[in-house]
């Protein structure tokens, strides 16, 4: 006992200093020579027993640590084990295992000492293609396990530091193959910072761009900056893709990709409220004196005068719009285009028109009513319609007032003025691409004017929106028959009814069937598309084909949603026919030879190999023949024996019916199995598979005819009627034949 407490006392020291057990022991105990080995009971090295000494496999080297850089190339030796065994007898088996999943080290090569045969070198190595990456994993755990042959197993463990190297690296997803993903909107500022390319480790790099195709810039810095003019705002979603290589001072490069996604803007865009802008003031005005204030909606807005380039008489205010007088004013005319833009995005931006008149001081412009004339016409107007009647008044007496019409083409060309009324000069086709291409509205102007000098004028804006009617009425396809399998499935589609309607929008339509769906009818549409699909059963033989009513009516046609219109339309489906196919088995006769198992088992017999048409994929088996005591089982298409305790052979002739579909369309074939049965106790030789034998000569023909008649309830109602029909004729003639007292009658009863 005192023995192993100094074994296990050196064993600890050993194990603490670093210094080989095997030493210790041997300087305690003296050489090893011929004495078994055995574990030590809590001390983990060797052991007393029963007078002689133990010893077992040993790992001097471990545990320990050992420093890798991260850029060390595969197939470098990671560190050497040594490995002592205490006899030669052949070399050590050691394994290597981590507690890190994946670790990138080789399994262990082992090589003999060659000064020493109980001693060998373990060494650990990177596995080829192997990356490390102190970010990810900084350390691996390795458990070494060896043993020497005939000895006891050893475990170890050696532990792998990974340190951080000098390899340049691009960051993820920025290094991926699909690269990073930054989603801006159109409205950023020209030249902002969208994203940064950040490879490690950082400080003296070039960034190079791969692709040119792009208005994105990047900077030496690895900015990818907004292009110097901004995003296009008008624009849906714009997709732009670069690749990037980035350099160190020596020589390192990598790369990687970055796609900017340019959403459309959220902000308001610059719009002018009154697009078209009359103003009249009165003579005398002095420079730099506000004439009239112009105003558009949206962000960071300015303004400017477009045309004339250089205005003589006049000039904006950038920021408030405001149009002021350069000069003194004498009566003048002045017609300026005022341009609205956004000061971040100048793509952003929109005009308006301004007409300046300037007039005496001793005249006065007529005064009109309405000043202002806003309406909608139904597209159904006729033509020479008075939409409205000015009432102008002037105080001076220098002549009669003229009216003019001015405006685009399209306004001049769909109205006219006749004196002081506004009238339809053409038909408003609400339902054309033209009138759709306006917007469905008409801007003009009404000018009126009084003759002398100086000329005097009044303007009277015109709105006119012209509006739907539903005028037409929808108009049914031409030759609407389709043809279906009898087979098809539920939800296939038949065929798509495509109606038409004139009315703009053109072909808004919602389509129903009439009658619904059911057993008579198995189909449905759909509301939107018109497409008719099964959802019934189908046969042919009982039904060749359908007629359907479909109703197709319009919507959104009409400025008052209830007038609608609609019209029925018939639709033929033809069913196609499907030739009946009935199962088919390979072989239709089998012999088969099987010895019973134990009772109370399941024995399989043998599989039945059949196939149906295409419309039947699942096909039915059921035993209808030859199973007197119930001792087989069908599970599928798998013939299973049920043993008994039968002491004599017995052949059994099982009929074994297959069939596919259901109903009216059941097709059955029919399989004969011949199966003798050997039982357990005679003396035949076990057999431990099943004998199949197809018979070829004088085969089993088992033919089974399975008639079925259903009739149609029309043809059952005749044959009723026909049958009493012809029964109360027969009554009748019986009680005439009764009844008659003439000698013919007398004739007949005599014959018979």
């Amino acid at each position: 006992m005192l023995l192993g407490l100094l074994l296990c006392i050196t064993v600890a020291y050993a194990n603490t200093t670093g210094v080989s057990s095997e030493h210790l022991t041997e300087g305690i105990l003296g050489p090893p020579q011929g004495i078994a080995r055995a574990h030590l009971a809590g001390c983990g090295d060797t052991l007393l027993f029963a007078g002689t000494f133990v010893r077992a496999t040993v790992l001097p080297d471990l545990p320990r640590v050992v420093a890798l850089s991260e850029d060390t190339a595969s197939g470098t030796r990671v560190a050497e084990v040594t490995v002592s065994c205490s006899n030669s007898s052949g070399s050590p088996n050691v394994t290597l295992d981590s507690i890190e999943p994946d670790h990138p080290f080789n399994s262990i090569a082992i090589s003999s000492d060659p000064t020493d045969a109980t001693t060998f070198r373990a060494e650990v190595t990177l596995r080829a293609g192997a990356e490390l990456d102190a970010r990810r994993v900084n350390q691996y755990t390795l458990i070494l396990q060896a043993a020497c042959p005939g000895e006891d197993e050893v475990e170890e463990r050696l532990f792998v530091r990974v340190a951080a190297g000098h390899v340049l690296r691009c960051d993820t997803p920025f290094a991926s193959a699909e690269g990073d993903v930054v989603q801006v909107l159109a409205d950023v500022a020209p030249r902002t910072p969208l994203y940064a390319v950040l490879p490690q480790p950082l400080g003296g790099l070039k960034f190079r761009l791969q692709n040119h195709n792009t208005p994105l810039t990047l900077t030496r810095q690895g900015l990818v900056l907004a292009p110097d003019n901004g995003f296009d705002p008008s624009k849906d979603t714009q997709v732009f893709r670069l690749e990037i290589e980035v350099m160190d001072h020596h020589g390192h490069n990598c790369s990687g990709a970055v796609r900017v996604e340019v959403l459309p803007s959220r902000r308001s865009r610059v719009t002018f409220l009154e697009p078209h802008r009359a103003v009249t003031v009165t003579e005398g005005i002095g420079p730099w004196e506000v004439v009239t204030q112009v105003h558009a909606s949206g962000d960071n807005v300015r303004y400017a005068i477009l045309a004339p380039v250089a205005p003589t008489f006049f000039t904006i205010d950038e920021v408030t719009g405001e149009i002021r007088s350069t000069h003194q004013l004498e009566v003048i005319r002045a017609h300026l285009l005022i341009w609205a833009y956004n000061a971040l995005h100048p793509n952003d931006h929109a005009t308006a028109t301004v007409n300046i008149t300037v007039q005496g001081r001793d005249h006065q412009a007529p005064r009109c009513v309405p000043a202002i004339f806003v309406s909608q016409v139904p597209e159904t107007v006729s033509p020479d319609t008075t939409l409205v009647t000015l009432t102008c008044t002037d105080t001076s007496t220098d002549g009669c007032l003229h009216y003019a019409l001015e405006g685009p083409p399209s306004s001049r060309s769909h109205f006219c003025m006749e004196g002081p009324q506004l009238k339809v000069n053409t038909t408003l086709d609400y339902d054309s691409e033209a009138m759709a291409a306006l917007g469905f509205q008409f801007t003009a102007t009404i000018v009126v004017t009084v003759g002398g000098q100086p000329l005097k004028s009044t303007r009277v804006p015109v709105l006119l929106t012209v509006t739907p009617v539903n005028e037409f009425r929808p108009a049914c396809p031409r030759g609407a028959t389709f043809t279906v399998p009898e087979t098809a499935a539920f939800s296939s589609v038949v065929g798509r009814v495509a109606g038409t309607d004139r009315d703009y929008p053109l072909d808004s339509l919602e389509y129903s069937l009439e009658g619904g769906s059911g057993p008579a009818q198995p189909f449905s549409i759909d509301r939107r598309t018109g497409e008719i699909r099964v959802v019934g059963p189908l046969d042919a033989q009982q039904q060749k084909s359908y007629r359907l009513v479909v109703r197709l009516t319009d919507t959104h046609n009409d400025l008052d949603l209830r007038n609608r219109q609609s019209c029925l339309c018939d639709v033929s489906v033809r069913l196609q026919a499907v030739p009946d196919q009935l199962p088919v088995c390979i072989p239709e006769v089998q012999e088969l030879r099987i010895t019973a198992g134990s009772p109370g088992s399941r024995q399989p017999v043998t599989h039945l190999v059949c196939h149906g048409g295409p419309d039947s994929a699942v096909l039915t088996y059921n035993i209808v023949g030859g199973n007197e005591d119930g001792r087989f089982r069908l599970d599928q298409n798998t013939l299973v024996y049920l043993p008994s305790d039968r002491a004599e052979p017995h052949p059994f002739v099982l009929l074994v019916e297959v069939w596919g579909g259901s109903g009216a369309r059941r097709r059955s074939s029919v399989v004969a199995l011949v199966v003798h049965v050997t039982p357990r106790s005679t003396p035949v030789p076990p057999s431990t598979t099943t004998q199949h034998t197809t018979l070829q000569k004088e085969p089993l023909v088992v033919m089974q005819t399975e008639a079925v008649w259903d009739p149609p309830a029309w043809f059952v109602a005749v044959l009723t009627i026909t049958g009493a029909l012809l029964l109360a004729t027969l009554g009748c003639m019986a009680c005439n034949l009764l009844c008659s007292n003439r000698a013919p009658g007398k004739l007949f009863l005599a014959k018979r």
